[in-house]
């Protein structure tokens, strides 16, 4: 079978936006032609018009060569959307693209969609990585694009891989589809078991969380620092300032990036954060819990933090942050204060006003435990969800190569 290779730029037209000819945001109008960006490319192969900005008939009309047709294919060459691809299928309107996307227009003897799928192929993305990669601001040139090497079966031999290429396609997505689903279901039975089963006792609160804190004095604390502060106190090595970027997935992470010097540390040290310390934040995206581990270097925390340190002869920290993420009790308290928006609406007040169902410290321990070994069983769930995703991106990367190569057949989409 014969295969003819040749530069895009012979079997394609190929058009950008020159700057913006002075437009700006100010003129986008409600109504009147498309103008799309890459965040049009972030739905499937088709480029999707439901995030679409609008210009004004005049702006459209100025700049004809980019006047975007069924069958063009957009790619993203500039910022974080470097790569993205996608083929244009019905247009709602007159359609133009912004200075970051790239218009290709197949030319005869070239079915679009095969070349799509070119351009999505590992041979083409790969070049994208390069450029990524070596770069400090990323950017595809018209130029190289133009020059990149499109290797062109028959036309019948392209329809053919295409129908392939569908058909596996949309298998691989029913199946992420389906695994996606199965890992939301694996945490929402999580959620559910904690708060109905792990959690099944006396609903009424003992106390709150106010009453089990080691003393009433600092035992609850933000730290001293906003952003602006931070910034000119901030050093390259030193005492570890926590904020709520330590304070990801209702984990503590390590990570530090912040530093005060040990003489700022001297002035702050009532904000020292220590092992066994509940982290609750309460800016920023609020309502992250987390337990500061043992052997974590010295620390304090900022004010988007709420810092916790527990009389642990009432209540230990492995039950507050468990009871705080999943008690039925805590969470129709939080959302009630946070009026339905807790990753909003969190504050110490809140916080320390909290009604704690306490039960004694060795049933904790039960719960806790409970709670730890359901918890490794999801994760492997989950682990065994996220393999399949990970095989699934693979698949489809290796049945590019394949397209591409003359190596497909029909039993590919078998």
């Amino acid at each position: 079978m014969s295969w003819k290779t040749t530069a895009l730029s012979e079997i394609a037209y190929t058009a950008g936006r020159i700057g913006w000819k002075g437009l700006t945001a100010k003129e986008y109008t409600k109504s009147g032609p498309y103008f799309l960006s890459v965040h049009s490319l972030n739905y499937g192969d088709y480029v999707d018009f439901r995030d679409a900005f609008h210009i004004s008939d005049e702006r459209y009309e100025e700049s004809p060569e980019i006047m975007v047709k069924p069958k063009d294919i957009l790619i993203c060459k500039d910022g974080a959307g470097i790569g993205k691809v996608g083929i244009v299928d019905d247009i709602p309107g007159p359609t133009t693209i912004n200075s970051s996307l790239l218009l290709i227009r197949p030319l005869n003897d070239v079915v679009p969609k095969f070349l799509y799928y070119k351009l999505c192929s590992p041979g083409f993305q790969g070049i994208v990585q390069e450029r990524i990669e070596g770069a400090t601001t990323p950017h595809l040139y018209q130029r190289e694009i133009k020059q990149f090497p499109v290797t062109l079966p028959s036309v019948s031999e392209q329809k053919r891989i295409v129908a392939i290429l569908d058909q596996v396609f949309a298998d691989i997505e029913q199946a992420r589809a389906k695994t996606e689903q199965n890992l939301n279901n694996a945490r929402e039975l999580f959620d559910s078991v904690c708060s109905t089963s792990i959690f099944s006792v006396d609903s009424r609160s003992d106390c709150t969380v106010e009453d089990v804190v080691r003393d009433k004095k600092g035992a609850m604390r933000t730290g001293p620092f906003g952003s602006q502060l931070l910034k000119r106190e901030i050093v390259e090595e030193g005492i570890a300032v926590l904020g709520i970027d330590n304070v990801v997935n209702n984990r503590f992470e390590w990570g530090a990036k912040r530093f005060i010097t040990s003489e700022k540390f001297e002035e702050l040290s009532r904000f020292e954060v220590k092992p066994g310390d509940v982290l609750i934040t309460i800016m920023g995206t609020c309502g992250r819990c987390a337990i500061v581990p043992e052997g974590v270097p010295q620390a304090i925390n900022t004010k988007h933090i709420c810092c916790i340190t527990l009389d642990q002869s009432k209540c230990v920290p492995e039950y507050l942050h468990s009871y705080f993420l999943y008690h039925p009790l805590a969470r129709d308290y939080l959302g009630k204060k946070a009026k339905g928006a807790i990753m909003a609406g969190l504050n110490m007040g809140i916080i320390k006003a909290l009604p704690l169902v306490l039960p004694p410290i060795n049933a904790q321990r039960e719960l806790v435990s409970k709670v730890s070994l359901f918890k490794e069983k999801i994760a492997a769930l989950e682990a065994s969800y996220y393999e399949k995703l990970v095989a699934l991106d693979e698949f489809k990367k290796s049945i590019l190569q394949k397209a591409f190569t003359g190596q497909l057949t029909a039993r590919d989409a078998a």
